[in-house]
């Protein structure tokens, strides 16, 4: 076997590790993991096989995206939901949806995942929650995508079985019941779930939220995710439509009808949670419950402001995810990370609010939300997952504070990401992939799809 090889990123100009540690001097990589950081003006304890000279970039860990929905890459922007709130939006969609094929959610992931990991990001959640006859094998597609550009991510069996014929939301050719749901969700933990320390692969559940989904299989998913021991996932207290929804179908407001159903505990991790009340908000914290900021989609619908700050201060996991590409149209990590930083001081203030704690949520917090303790800092021991900016645009040009620049002047790229200690984007472009060409394929889906829909 051969031995691992160790390289010291050598002098960045800038580093944010999300740890107290001097790491001014660089980091160094032996194989998948960080094996040490190095002080300003120190040199490596570790003997070394590879030096980079890191002083044009500035290094973060590697992004973590905590929820999304890669289909929807195929629908942005699309003029009759340009200017809808959340519920027509869906009601607008859901019949364009229907129409997905295998090709089209397997070129929408790689979209996907290209453009996060061109913006910094190492690991992605995706909520994958539409099954129409014929793509009843979605999450495997999504598999062989993720392993073709060696990214991580933690993608979960979504569910919708409450149609518009029992009270739902979504037609009913989207719905599946619930024994097909749980045996696939069981298939699919069985398969492809990876454990521990360096996994790439993870399976999720996760219903995707009260008013597409009974009670039944809420309950009944809580379940079996405590017997499998994987993660659970859903969207909540997005919008006010959906609090009165569940006063009006359980009597009950959204924190009360997750617990009612198993759901309020360290396993879970929330898309959204703007509509908690103070109360609520304590409960979440108690249980170790976790929630997803997704910044960018809640202004694109007018949904509201999440109370991060406060979440976290009692003690939410709280991540960053941009949401699926038709409430973002985009895909861009180090964007949402300035969205939620600018949107958070909205609320709370410049001071409150820094670089370095927006930046923990898409990082550190991230990795909390989706139960990784081996991402999300730069620290020994850790996985060797980083992203690497260059200052070198106009737009950077007068700039002091690297690490605030990132922010504060725009980053939308990437000169270098690292996941496991391999480079997969190296000089602004991803290591084996032809973008032009999945740019034509994946644009001649989308209008194939509309077509479809006519």
């Amino acid at each position: 076997m051969t031995a691992a090889t160790t390289v010291w990123l050598k002098n960045p100009l800038g580093i944010h590790t999300g740890a107290e540690a001097d790491a001014a001097g660089g980091i160094v990589v032996r194989g998948a993991e960080i094996v040490e950081l190095v002080a300003r003006g120190g040199t490596p304890e570790h003997a070394i096989d590879e030096t980079f000279d890191a002083s044009r970039h500035v290094v973060i860990p590697g992004l973590i995206n905590t929820h999304h929905h890669f289909y929807q890459t195929l629908t942005r922007a699309w003029t009759p939901v340009v200017s809808a709130e959340l519920f027509p939006w869906l009601q607008g969609l859901y019949g364009v949806w229907a129409g997905l094929t295998p090709r089209d959610l397997e070129l929408a992931t790689t979209a996907a995942l290209a453009e996060l990991l061109l913006s910094g990001c190492t690991t992605a959640a995706d909520h994958h929650y539409l099954f129409p006859s014929g793509l009843e094998a979605g999450i495997d597609v999504q598999v062989d995508v993720v392993r073709r550009l060696g990214m991580r991510a933690t993608l979960t069996r979504g569910s919708m079985s409450l149609g518009q014929a029992d009270g739902g939301l979504p037609p009913q050719s989207t719905v599946q019941d619930a024994d097909t749901i749980l045996a696939d969700s069981e298939r699919l933990v069985g398969a492809y779930h990876e454990r521990g320390d360096g996994a790439f692969v993870q399976i999720g559940l996760a219903p995707c939220s009260p008013f597409s989904v009974t009670t039944e299989v809420m309950r009944e998913t809580a379940e079996l995710a405590e017997r499998l021991d994987v993660r659970l996932h859903t969207h909540l207290a997005e919008t006010l439509d959906e609090e009165d929804f569940c006063r009006e179908r359980f009597g009950l407001r959204t924190v009360d009808y997750l617990e009612s159903v198993g759901w309020l505990g360290d396993r879970t991790w929330l898309a959204h949670g703007i509509h908690f009340d103070d109360d609520e908000i304590g409960r979440l914290g108690a249980a170790g419950t976790s929630v997803a900021h997704c910044a960018t989609s809640n202004m694109r619908l007018a949904s509201g402001i999440a109370r991060a700050v406060e979440l976290e201060e009692r003690g939410v996991h709280v991540g960053l995810g941009v949401d699926g590409s038709a409430s973002n149209d985009g895909s861009n990590m180090i964007q949402e990370v300035r969205q939620a930083l600018y949107l958070q001081r909205l609320r709370y203030g410049a001071a409150s609010v820094t670089p370095e704690r927006a930046l923990g949520w898409a990082t550190a917090g991230s990795a909390r939300a989706l139960g990784r303790p081996d991402l999300g800092v730069l620290a020994p021991g850790r996985q060797a997952d980083l992203a690497m900016f260059t200052l070198d645009d106009l737009r950077f040009s007068g700039s002091h504070d690297p690490v605030a620049a990132l922010l504060l002047c725009g980053a939308e790229r990437a000169d270098r990401v690292m996941v496991g200690g391999t480079w997969r984007v190296v000089d602004g472009a991803i290591v084996g992939l032809d973008l032009e060409q999945l740019i034509a394929h994946h644009s001649e889906a989308a209008r194939q799809l509309l077509a479809r829909h006519g």
